[in-house]
């Protein structure tokens, strides 16, 4: 058993290993996308916690029984499970391994995320996307731990577990690896889309941005500003500068916290053109690499640096293309601008 697993060393062949999202951000690595450094805690590690839960009562076979249309079922069965992977000691090795791997990572100072990365998600024919738990700004090893096995416990909210029956999954086939990130104090965060979210277009990118850290952004708590870019050409076809009425920032003591957003900031663009076109330029070199279009986070750190956060394979339109002919380009710019935007993790 190998508990840890560092970006630098795994791709997304990994997946089974590192979930959807630590296997895209070693992919990343690999790749020489600018990536915040981290590290995996595997699916080796979550299947050694679970075997200690299971020897004393059934998880899997509970879930792999469950009617997804009865809410009151699921909620108790919920309840049950993340309960229990709470109280569950987390194995010795395990937490000496993830504990070791932290202090490498971040000296003792650097904040970190704690986010989900089940083996089931960001497939191109499913979207597990914001239906387990992620937290940002995690300020030591201890909860680093704790949230490692919050994450864990999330495999099993209502909410994914009905999504795994409704589609089907074998349930012995799914495992949480969990990913462990050095955080990036954003100056302004959001996604990029590199065919549009709405008419299916190719031909354009689609980029979201808002001040500060973008969970507000996906979260849909703020309406970001939004553009429309040629992808090769570079033209910007279409902007909507939103009034931006607050920004999540670090708080003190861990975690995030709210700052409302006062004069001119609020109505000000969060991106320059040559951002736009920095934006432009990566969306462009992960799509090439990936062979197919992406659903991207992104920040620009105070320093100006482009850092991606998740590439994940765009799934709306990759569903609708098996049954339908490609989208032609589309003449009016704004029918590719989200006006809601949310629910992501």
């Amino acid at each position: 058993m190998n508990p840890v697993a560092w970006f630098k060393d795994v791709g997304i062949h990994d997946r089974p290993t590192v979930g959807g999202k630590g296997g895209s951000l070693g992919e990343l690595t690999q790749a020489g996308i600018a990536v915040p450094p981290g590290f995996v805690v595997t699916t080796s590690a979550f299947e050694e916690f679970l075997k200690a839960l299971e020897d004393r009562e059934p998880v899997r076979a509970r879930v792999s029984a469950l009617d997804p249309d009865d809410h009151g079922a699921a909620t108790k069965l919920s309840e049950e499970l993340r309960r229990r992977v709470i109280e569950e000691p987390m194995p010795a090795e395990v937490e000496r391994a993830i504990l070791a791997a932290h202090a490498e990572l971040t000296d003792g100072v650097t904040p970190v995320a704690v986010r989900s990365s089940a083996t089931t998600e960001d497939a191109e024919d499913a979207s597990f996307a914001g239906l387990q738990d992620t937290f940002l700004w995690v300020l030591t090893g201890e909860d680093m731990v704790a949230r490692v096995r919050e994450c864990w416990g999330s495999l099993y909210s209502v909410e994914s577990m009905c999504y795994r029956r409704k589609q089907g999954l074998p349930e012995e086939g799914v495992a949480m690896a969990v990913v462990v990130q050095a955080m990036v104090d954003a100056r302004c965060a959001g996604v990029m889309f590199t065919r549009s979210p709405l008419t299916g277009d190719k031909s354009v990118i689609t980029i979201e941005g808002a001040w500060g850290l973008g969970s507000a952004v996906v979260s849909g708590e703020v309406t970001p500003d939004k553009w429309v870019v040629g992808k090769i050409t570079g033209e910007i076809s279409s902007r909507e500068i939103s009034d931006k009425h607050a920004k999540q920032v670090p708080a003190e003591g861990g975690g995030i916290r709210e700052v409302l957003l006062e004069g001119t900031e609020r109505t000000a663009p969060c991106l320059t053109d040559d951002e736009l076109m920095a934006l432009r330029e990566v969306g462009r070199k992960v799509e090439r690499h990936y062979g197919k279009p992406q659903d991207i986070e992104w920040a620009f750190d105070k320093q100006g640096n482009l850092l991606l956060l998740q590439s994940r394979p765009e799934t709306v339109w990759a569903m609708k293309d098996a049954a339908a002919p490609i989208k032609k380009p589309e003449d009016n710019p704004l029918k590719h601008v989200m006006s809601i935007f949310g629910g992501r993790k």
